[in-house]
């Protein structure tokens, strides 16, 4: 199932919110792919939706639910990727010195 929540998050002048999938990213990819977001718009574990595809997602099938909702859910469904598990590894010449 996919889930979306308010579009809230102010960002580049326009407000954005979060679409996320419970089953798998692939599902979620191809929602997005469907709905016209890029795949740009992916952040580890949910897409970054602006206001303006906010009713076609739910018009296509997402379902609305709480910003706590949307991490709840991937919470529970094993999906959530934490903001430290994707640190980027030292340069080689720094880990020489």
């Amino acid at each position: 199932m996919l889930y979306v929540d308010q579009p809230v998050w102010p960002a580049h002048g326009r407000k954005w919110c979060h679409l996320v999938s419970d089953v798998s990213t692939a599902e979620l990819h191809a929602f997005a792919e469907m709905l016209g977001a890029p795949r740009r718009g992916f952040d580890r574990d949910h897409y970054d939706i602006p206001e303006s595809k906010w009713i076609a997602a739910q018009w296509l099938g997402a379902r609305l639910v709480s910003a706590r909702d949307i991490s709840r859910l991937l919470h529970a469904a094993g999906l959530r990727v934490p903001k430290h598990t994707l640190r980027q590894p030292r340069p080689a010449a720094a880990q020489l010195t």
